[in-house]
């Protein structure tokens, strides 16, 4: 079965009709490390599903780029705002591996909201997406930069590993020596 069928799956349930008219809609891409899936003031044209890998979303604030979050598999991802308005984007989307990606132009995306279950399958996602923005959001606004990353280690540590220290520094809104002397913390109490 598809990865994104599975995927979708998850959300609700959907007819081989259904399937067909989104599977003619995917395209297949195989994209490197390090690579600009969308830049800063360019259109997002593209819904994105991972179906392996790792990108994050950054934006640039007085010269020097800061990670908002970031995005493994499975998932859905896009520039939400650029996307649906189809206006300049505030931010950028870069691989932090090779990915393999389906992606799907937002032509298609909107066709397929005809559909009952593409509809309910996007409307699901963005209120799931909205949940995990409000919680990043209250989470800079009301804890400390340590307690974000233990509450990041004990739910996504994998994420811990794979994401340099500078992007994972940025995205916890310290330096990346703050994030080395808070890690070396932690570890050194793990051993007592």
């Amino acid at each position: 079965m598809h990865p994104f069928c599975q995927f979708i799956r998850q959300y609700t349930p959907f007819s081989d009709a259904d399937w067909q008219a989104i599977e003619a809609c995917l395209t297949r891409q195989v994209v490197p490390k390090e690579t600009l899936l969308l830049e800063t003031g360019k259109v997002c044209q593209h819904l994105y599903f991972m179906e392996s890998g790792l990108v994050r979303f950054f934006i640039w604030r007085d010269g020097t780029d800061v990670t908002k979050f970031f995005t493994d598999i499975p998932y859905v991802f896009t520039s939400q705002r650029s996307f649906a308005a189809q206006q300049p984007a505030q931010e950028s989307i870069e691989t932090l591996e090779e990915c393999v990606l389906w992606r799907m132009t937002q032509t298609d995306v909107y066709r397929l909201l005809e559909r009952p279950a593409w509809n309910n399958f996007a409307r699901l996602i963005i209120t799931e997406v909205q949940g995990f923005t409000e919680g990043i959001l209250e989470a800079i606004q009301t804890e400390t930069a340590e307690n974000r990353y233990r509450r990041l280690l004990e739910t996504n540590a994998p994420i811990v590993q794979r994401v340099p220290l500078r992007h994972l520094a940025s995205y916890l809104g310290i330096a990346p020596q703050s994030l080395s002397r808070i890690r070396k913390k932690l570890a050194q109490a793990n051993r007592t």
